[in-house]
């Protein structure tokens, strides 16, 4: 009886895992015909499958399926966009990201924070949990909208970038808010910088000892014994570059982005590869990464609970308004104006202002609130739902438009982000 069960159970998922992967193919064919960033598409496709509209997609946020698909989806498509990345750019814009990826998550927790404490009239502390939750861009978010909207080099991956190195910064600031918040600790900066560098310093070594091992065994003039075997090594290194920084307490995220900057820039270190092992390791890393997108978004489309967003609808936009308006805006400004090594031109800088979607890490860190019982988490949890529904379908649709107008398009520049 129970081994009918369990098969049932099975041949349920398989149905959901095929209706999931069908609605995506479509997804996609409409995102490339209306030209529209196919994130956008996936979220509003699994909205529509989701509990709160037909019921066809029922897997809990909490579930080990949904929290395995989301994790790996998020580093698989990260190691995308470190792939993308161009060492000989970051040289020239480094100031900028560093500043931005730490000082400028604070800027963005702190103004999103004083918009929520007036507007939702939250105690400070809840209202700073809130902003810190958001703070981050998402790179499951970003890294799509690059692949498909192709824009001047240094802005992309200086975007992307970004994505990858806040996360740790935007989980610290929410752990350490947290901690307070819950009466179990105090906000020292010394310890939340020393555990930053920690979690980004080893984060860093696990992706450069992963790459470079990786780049040894596929495209190494004598070592190269894997190299007919170069997208399952690249699966594998991928894993192993997350639970090897996790296992020390690092950011698994920066790993596998850096374990993707050294294999997109392998031949920087010395590496070769065939034309032929080489193309087919970037299809096999393009149709990977768009599987994990379709399921990524349509699943996270699935969980938007409308009933939790309606209690605090109006409130919510107005933060998530002031979270997009002033907060980003402020953020690139005071992090970026300053950097003269970079000289950004006011185009650029206005395009940086425009972007900032939000996504999965904050939809995680959301949960993880919800699931501790923080002060406010389910107000907290309200506004990422209107933040992640409001950038995506706002932000990420007009991100061509507005790179158009700003003269910052590349359309006939063959490169993929």
């Amino acid at each position: 009886m129970e081994s009918s069960v369990t098969m049932e159970m099975v041949k349920h998922l398989l149905l959901l895992v095929g209706i999931i992967l069908a609605v995506g193919t479509l997804c996609g064919f409409i995102s490339h015909k209306i030209k529209v960033p196919d994130v956008a598409i996936f979220l509003i496709a699994g909205i529509l499958l989701g509990p709160s509209v037909s019921g066809i997609v029922t897997i809990p946020a909490e579930s080990a399926l949904n929290q395995m698909i989301i994790l790996f989806g998020a580093c698989y498509i990260l190691f995308d966009g470190g792939a993308s990345i161009k060492l000989r750019v970051l040289k020239e814009v480094w100031i900028t990201l560093v500043v931005i990826a730490t000082i400028g998550v604070l800027i963005t927790a702190v103004i999103t924070g004083a918009a929520a404490y007036f507007a939702l009239g939250l105690p400070v502390i809840t209202a700073l949990l809130l902003g810190a939750t958001i703070a981050s861009t998402d790179p499951a978010t970003i890294v799509p909208i690059f692949r498909q909207v192709k824009i001047k080099e240094r802005v992309a991956q200086t975007v992307i970038s970004e994505s990858a190195f806040n996360d740790a910064m935007g989980a610290i600031v929410t752990f350490a808010v947290l901690a307070v918040a819950m009466g179990s600790g105090e906000f020292s900066l010394t310890a939340s910088l020393i555990d930053l560098l920690k979690q980004a310093g080893i984060g860093v070594l696990v992706g450069i000892v992963a790459g470079y091992l990786a780049a040894l065994l596929i495209s190494h003039e004598k070592l190269d014994f894997l190299s007919e075997y170069t997208p399952l090594v690249t699966l594998m290194a991928v894993i192993g570059a997350y639970l090897g920084a996790d296992g020390f307490q690092a950011s698994g995220f920066m790993a596998v982005f850096v374990f993707g900057i050294m294999i997109g820039n392998k031949e920087t270190f010395g590496f070769e590869m065939e034309p032929r092992e080489n193309e087919k390791l970037e299809e096999y890393v393009m149709t990977t990464a768009l599987i994990m997108r379709i399921f990524i978004f349509i699943l996270l489309g699935s969980q938007v609970d409308f009933g939790l967003m309606n209690k605090h609808l109006f409130g919510g936009v107005f933060v998530v308004t002031v979270f997009m308006l002033v907060a980003r805006p402020v953020t690139v400004f005071c992090c970026a104006l300053p950097d003269k090594r970079a000289k950004w031109s006011m185009n650029e800088l206005l395009f940086m202002c425009w972007t900032r979607e939000t996504g999965v890490i904050p939809a995680a860190l959301a949960g993880l609130l919800i699931g501790v019982k923080a002060p406010g988490a389910q107000i907290i949890g309200s506004v990422t739902f209107i933040a992640i529904l409001m950038t995506i379908l706002i932000q990420a649709t007009t991100s061509k438009w507005l790179a158009g107008k700003l003269g910052l398009l590349e359309e006939n520049v063959d490169r993929i982000y």
